[in-house]
């Protein structure tokens, strides 16, 4: 993708997900002046395999790690809308809350899950939550944010210009992440509760990605998105 927003907006279901998603290319328009700002749709507090974990305090480390994270992004703004692990529902509630942000922050370019990617091998299918978080996500930009009869109570209209979907089967635009690749990794770590074996094997599996990508872009490390153009 050419060219650096102004203002950029991630919305994405867990804790963990926007760094493991676009951290390098958050990183990079952050740290060119882009405004970036983070939705987090649910609480991250059933994420692990501990039968003896509590939910509310898996619920703060989650949170404390995002906060370590974001600082090492630059990410300007975070929100948890606090949904419960499991439990995203694609509702009135959801597409609100999503509209609201979007009013509000009035970003250029939208980034979030693909909701149309399932099966990734025989080893992945994409999360309830990831697919959810995505098509709310995409009706809350399109028609709802755009058009001021709809949820006339969550502030003025705004038209996205730019979504940018990733996890997707069908990547058609990349970010060079060279220069961030190195962020994105260190706050892919920062999330310990989800990558708890040591030895940074985490921050290692995101360099084998973006290099994987960087090779279809011409480039060191690349993060891949489907992307949308759209207008008023």
């Amino acid at each position: 993708m050419d060219g650096i927003p102004e203002v950029a907006l991630a919305v994405y279901a867990h804790p963990d997900d926007a760094d493991v998603a676009c951290g390098g290319t958050l990183a990079r328009w952050a740290r060119a002046g882009t405004a970036v700002h983070l939705v987090v749709c649910t609480d991250g507090g059933k994420g692990t395999f501990d039968p003896a974990a509590e939910p509310e305090e898996l619920v703060a480390v989650r949170a404390a790690e995002l906060a370590e994270s974001s600082a090492l992004i630059g990410l300007k703004s975070v929100t948890n809308l606090g949904y419960p692990d499991g439990e995203l529902l694609d509702s009135e509630a959801l597409r609100y809350a999503l509209v609201e942000a979007v009013r509000r922050l009035r970003p250029d370019v939208v980034c979030g899950h693909d909701p149309t990617a399932m099966f990734f091998g025989r080893e992945y299918f994409n999360h309830r939550d990831h697919r959810i978080a995505g098509a709310a996500l995409l009706d809350a930009v399109a028609p709802a944010a755009a058009l001021p009869l709809y949820f006339p109570s969550a502030g003025p209209a705004h038209q996205v210009s730019t979504v940018l979907l990733s996890g997707t089967l069908e990547p058609d635009e990349w970010v060079d992440v060279t220069d961030t690749i190195a962020c994105k990794a260190a706050a892919v770590e920062c999330h310990r509760t989800q990558f708890a074996e040591p030895g940074g094997w985490a921050g290692e599996a995101v360099r084998l990605r973006a290099e994987e990508e960087g090779r279809r872009a011409g480039a060191g490390f690349a993060e891949g998105f489907r992307r949308l153009t759209l207008r008023g």
